[in-house]
C-alpha cells in the first residue's frame, strides 16, 4: 500500500516541471509582421529574430534577443581579435624600444640567412666552373662529355636556382617584418598612451 502513494507522489513531482512549462507562452513576430502567442514554442525559422517567454499571467519572464547580423558578428570577431592582439603586444613588449630591438634581431637573423645562401651560391658556382672546365677538356680532346658530369652540372644549376628562390623569400620576409613591426610599434604606442 505504501508503494502506491509513494509512486503517485514521485510521479507528481516529476510532472510539476512539465506542467509549469506548459503554462509558458512564447511571443514572437512572424514573417508577415504579426505578433504570435504560442504554447508550443517558437518555430525554428523565427528563433533568430528573438522572442519573449511569458508566464501564465502574461508577464514577460525571459527575453531572448535577436541573433546578431553578419555585420555585427564580424564586428564582434574583429573586436575580439583586436583585443587578443593588443593583449599579446602588451605581454611581449614593455615599450616601443622593445619592438625596435625585436625588429633589429629579426632583420639580423634574415640577413644571416641571406648571407649563408649567398655563400652557398658562390660555392656552387665554383663547383660548376670546375665541372664545366672538365667538360670543356673532354670536348677539346675529342671525347664525349661523360653523362655523370652533365648531370652534376645540371644539379648544381638547379641548386643555385633554389638558393635564388630562398634569397628572394628571405628578402620578402625582411620587408614583411619591417611592416609588421612598424604596425606593432604604432599600436603599442597607442596602447601605452602615445609614449614613443
Amino acid at each position: 500500500m505504501l508503494k502506491s502513494p509513494l509512486r503517485r507522489g514521485l510521479s507528481l513531482v516529476l510532472l510539476l516541471p512539465a506542467l509549469a512549462g506548459a503554462a509558458e507562452l512564447y511571443r514572437y513576430v512572424d514573417d508577415k509582421g504579426v505578433t504570435v502567442l504560442d504554447r508550443q514554442g517558437v518555430p525554428p525559422e523565427y528563433i533568430g529574430k528573438g522572442y519573449e517567454v511569458l508566464n501564465e499571467q502574461g508577464r514577460v519572464v525571459r527575453v531572448i534577443p535577436p541573433a546578431p547580423s553578419r555585420e555585427e558578428m564580424q564586428r564582434r570577431l574583429d573586436e575580439k581579435a583586436r583585443a587578443s592582439s593588443d593583449a599579446r603586444l602588451l605581454r611581449l613588449y614593455t615599450g616601443v624600444e622593445d619592438v625596435d630591438r625585436a625588429l633589429e634581431r629579426k632583420l639580423a637573423e634574415l640577413d644571416g640567412l641571406i648571407g649563408v645562401a649567398r655563400g652557398n651560391q658562390q660555392s656552387l658556382r665554383t663547383q660548376q666552373a670546375n665541372l664545366q672546365s672538365q667538360a670543356a677538356e673532354s670536348e677539346r680532346a675529342g671525347r664525349e662529355v661523360p653523362v655523370h658530369l652533365v648531370e652534376q652540372i645540371d644539379s648544381l644549376r638547379e641548386q643555385q636556382k633554389g638558393l635564388e628562390r630562398d634569397i628572394a623569400r628571405y628578402q620578402k620576409n625582411r620587408e614583411a617584418a619591417k611592416a609588421s613591426f612598424a604596425a606593432d610599434r604604432a599600436r603599442l604606442a597607442e596602447l601605452l598612451g602615445g609614449s614613443r
